[in-house]
């Protein structure tokens, strides 16, 4: 959805993107990189007005990056 800015369940181009976001104490859509100092890596979803369908995306490519070498080969 986020790239063909169409639903791939029901062709709604009806989307809506929820930006991700870190708040107090770590909550938020987001995931843990950090083991000793808390880093978070902020995760955008993006939804479906139609039919509900959601993705979720890491829109930044160095968070990407981060999130692979935390957990590749795990």
């Amino acid at each position: 959805m986020k790239n063909a800015g169409e639903c791939p369940k029901c062709a709604s181009r009806n989307i809506v993107r929820i930006p991700g976001q870190t708040g107090a104490v770590g909550i938020g859509n987001n995931i843990s990189i950090g083991s000793v100092i808390p880093t978070l890596v902020d995760v955008s979803r993006y939804l479906c007005s139609e039919c509900g369908f959601l993705e979720e995306w890491i829109v930044d490519k160095e968070d990407i990056e981060k999130v692979v070498k935390k957990f590749k080969g795990k």
